[in-house]
């Protein structure tokens, strides 16, 4: 359980400089091909990846999302830029700094978590430190653990309680980590739909064919598009700004979550850490000493 605490590797992600890379590439001139061709050439393993599947006929879309979870905002930018003739480019541009922003987020979050979540590592080996504790100091601490009856109900009930405190905090660090995709993309995507000329409809349609289930907002971007609506002013530019927004909301509430962490690591200490040591580490040295003192004989 304690490995469930540690940070786990985040998914194939789409790195912001190799798509701004491209996104100069093409507004050079390159076609979109051979932007990748020239990026492989360099070594890069994803671009290498990408351009030897759409040698073998694939869509350079789907060879961007086959490359993980990560890559599906840029394969979904991708796809919906050729489909409405938004310039590739430009859009390759917006959603590099869309990935940055959502980069520095989550490298934000991880390092706020981090304190907590190695104390609470620790923490969880203080049952196991009052055993040893028990045997450095002399005591059969073992012996009393497993053969009194009143050891094993110890043994038994710290065991179960260790475990107690490790699924919960692994719960709690699990659930202040950064939700999954990068936030206003969906925002993003609407953008690159109307930069090419698509209806709102139609837009709205692109961007649900794409299925990124992590980058819905809610209705945020109907409110805007509501809002472009009503005031007479263009869409795009105040999509951009929801994104934006959306990615600094996601940074401050990941910021509130790693702090709020702190404090909520306190109850399985003091609920399940705190008398496991006792039942572990404490009862064990009582016991010893109970057991070892001789009965005084009657008259």
């Amino acid at each position: 359980m304690v490995s469930l605490l540690r940070r786990t590797p985040p998914p194939a992600s789409a790195r912001p400089e190799l798509v701004r890379t491209l996104a100069v590439l093409l507004q050079a001139g390159a076609r979109p091909v051979v932007a990748w061709r020239h990026v492989a050439e360099g070594g890069d393993a994803d671009a290498q990846a990408v351009v030897a599947a759409s040698e073998t006929g694939q869509a350079l879309p789907d060879a961007i999302r086959a490359r993980g979870v990560g890559w599906a905002e840029v394969s979904a930018a991708w796809g919906i830029a050729a489909t409405v003739g938004a310039p590739l480019g430009d859009v390759l541009r917006g959603i590099a700094d869309a990935l940055q922003d959502a980069e520095a987020t989550s490298d934000d979050v991880r390092i706020a978590l981090a304190e907590p979540a190695s104390t609470a590592r620790l923490m969880l080996w203080l049952p196991l430190v009052g055993v040893l504790l028990g045997i450095a100091l002399g005591f059969d601490t073992l012996a009393v653990l497993t053969t009194s009856p009143l050891g094993i109900a110890c043994l038994v009930a710290g065991v179960l309680l260790t475990a107690l405190a490790r699924i919960w905090t692994s719960a709690l660090v699990r659930r202040a980590q950064p939700a999954p995709g990068i936030p206003g993309m969906d925002a993003e995507l609407l953008a690159v739909a109307l930069t090419g000329g698509a209806s709102i409809a139609r837009a709205r349609q692109l961007v649900a064919d794409e299925q990124l289930g992590d980058a819905v907002d809610g209705g945020g971007c109907e409110r805007v598009l509501r809002l472009s609506q009503v005031a007479g002013v263009p869409a795009v530019e105040l999509l951009r700004a929801h994104a934006a927004e959306s990615r600094r909301s996601a940074r401050v509430h990941g910021r509130v979550a790693a702090a709020r962490l702190g404090s909520r690591l306190l109850l399985p200490l003091g609920a399940c850490t705190l008398p496991a040591f006792l039942l572990l580490g404490v009862a064990p040295l009582i016991l010893s000493v109970f057991l070892s003192t001789p009965l005084p004989l009657g008259p």
